[in-house]
This record gives C-alpha cells, sequence and structure tokens, in this order.
C-alpha cells in the first residue's frame, strides 16, 4: 500500500485521507448532478479488500483502454480497478494511468 500512497501522492498533490472505515482517498473534487444532488469525493485512491485491491480511477476507464491492455491482471467497474495484487501489474503502466485520470478529473472539475 506505500507503492500506492506514493504514487496517488504524487499523481494529486494531496496528502492522503480516510474517506469512511476503508478507502484511502486523495485531493478532491466537488461533484453536482442535474437532480441538485452534489456532494465531495477523492480524485483518486484505493481500498484493501479481502479479495481484491480495489482502486479508484474516478474519470472511469472509456479513455484508457491502451493503458488497460498492457495494465496486467486485473477487472474493472465503472470507476473501479481490481487487482489481487501489485505485483500483478506493471506498476509504471498503473502509474501512468492514475496520473492521466487525476489530470482528467482536475482539468474537468476546476
Amino acid at each position: 500500500c506505500r507503492t500506492l500512497i506514493a504514487i496517488m501522492q504524487e499523481a494529486t498533490g494531496a496528502a492522503p485521507r480516510m474517506w469512511g472505515e476503508s478507502i484511502v482517498g486523495f485531493g478532491h473534487y466537488h461533484y453536482k448532478y442535474a437532480s441538485g444532488r452534489e456532494g465531495d469525493w477523492f480524485l483518486t485512491g484505493f481500498a484493501p479488500r479481502k479479495q481484491n485491491l480495489t482502486l479508484y480511477i474516478m474519470a472511469g476507464f472509456d479513455n484508457y483502454e491502451a493503458l488497460l491492455s498492457k495494465l496486467g491482471k486485473h477487472s474493472t467497474g465503472k470507476s473501479c480497478l481490481y487487482v489481487k495484487r501489485l505485483a500483478d501489474v506493471d506498476m509504471p503502466v498503473l502509474t501512468e494511468l492514475v496520473v492521466e485520470s487525476v489530470a482528467h478529473m482536475k482539468a474537468s472539475n476546476a
């Protein structure tokens, strides 16, 4: 987890912060839906889970197919990247994915 902390802290320029009981988040942005619902959330983060390590790539994955194809063993949800262990993924590719996602989130929520 120290490796993820270093990657995410470098990408966001923010210190790690607990969001709830199990999510370590970095940075934040404010969102507002058309319905009027709004709130604050982190730019990127992770949560160690029993089954896997969940990484939160808040920009989603639509623009990152090329990176995902080089990443290694993983699965995805809407904004969640699931890996069994960091040894299963290419760390420079993971770093690039986090950096690009954070840059996208900062630009689209400025």
